[in-house]
């Protein structure tokens, strides 16, 4: 099954599933903002700073706790790992792919994306509400930690020498150029540049699969390679997990990512395009 959802096939489900709006903007201002002026009908708000991240320390968004995340499955009303889950937002499926991963990780395994987000649900005429769902479930279901992978400092480290390592921001942040968010420029010595900006197209759909397994073979990442993604913060790493899913190539995310990589000053950090 595809992680990611059409319009038209989230329509069509037999079963609704449970509808989850992440929107949310690095600099501003507040996603529950964009979702109070207007979300898709039953969805619930998610905050990705404090529902799928747990305070900066190391990096900017390490993972939440197990607790945070039941209670926020409790709220949605989830109760089982297979309960279906949809997830959007505003801005590309930048932050909905943090929703995606985080919810997976912590065992829910019937979680997919909302290709093209709001502006799609929109676009096919479907309409905008300010209603805001009733509902949650006493003892919902338990989030335990680690049903897919994850990697650490050490981990993205290995992939680097021996793998591909993609780094997910902007070629000048990659470069070391500019660093608008952290205190150390640059990126881990054997990545590769690979911005999510490609992985969708100017509508802020997704790329089909064929397109992005061509864009990911030319950045190196061949059949069988130990493929993994890291990027500021942990939040578009997720973004290109999603892409490299989609396209089937799986792939491992550095959550602490480089605003976790630069804490310990004895980790290596390399500059330039290459």
């Amino acid at each position: 099954m595809s992680p990611l959802i059409t319009v038209d096939e989230l329509r069509a489900l037999e079963t609704a599933p449970v509808l989850v709006d992440v929107t949310w903007n690095l600099a501003g201002p507040p996603g529950k903002e964009a979702y109070d002026a207007g979300h898709l009908p039953g969805a619930y708000f998610v905050d990705l700073d404090t529902e799928l991240a747990a305070p900066p320390g190391p990096g900017r968004h390490p993972l939440p706790t197990a607790t945070t995340v039941t209670a926020t499955f409790a709220r949605l009303g989830i109760t089982s790992a297979d309960t279906p889950v949809v997830v959007y937002d505003a801005n590309n499926a930048m932050s909905a792919a943090r929703a995606w991963w985080t919810f997976r990780y912590f065992g829910l395994t019937n979680v997919r994306v909302l290709d093209g987000g709001r502006a799609a649900w929109q676009s096919a005429g479907e309409h905008l509400t300010t209603e805001v769902p009733s509902g949650g479930v006493p003892g919902g279901f338990v989030a335990t930690p680690g049903h897919i992978p994850v990697l650490d400092a050490e981990g993205a480290a290995a992939v680097a020498a021996k793998g591909i390592l993609l780094d997910a921001r902007a070629p000048e942040r990659f470069a070391g150029e500019v660093e608008p968010m952290d205190p150390v420029a640059g990126h881990i010595p054997g990545a590769v540049n690979a911005p999510t900006g490609a992985n969708v197209t100017e509508s802020g759909h997704f790329r089909t699969p064929a397109e992005l397994r061509e864009r990911f073979t030319a950045l190196g990442v061949t059949e069988g390679a130990d493929v993994a993604v890291y990027c500021g913060s942990g939040v578009t790493a997720a973004h290109e997990a999603l892409a490299l899913e989609s396209a089937g190539i799986p792939a491992t995310v550095y959550i602490g990512s480089w605003s976790e990589w630069i804490t310990d000053p004895t980790r290596p950090v390399a500059t330039g395009k290459d």
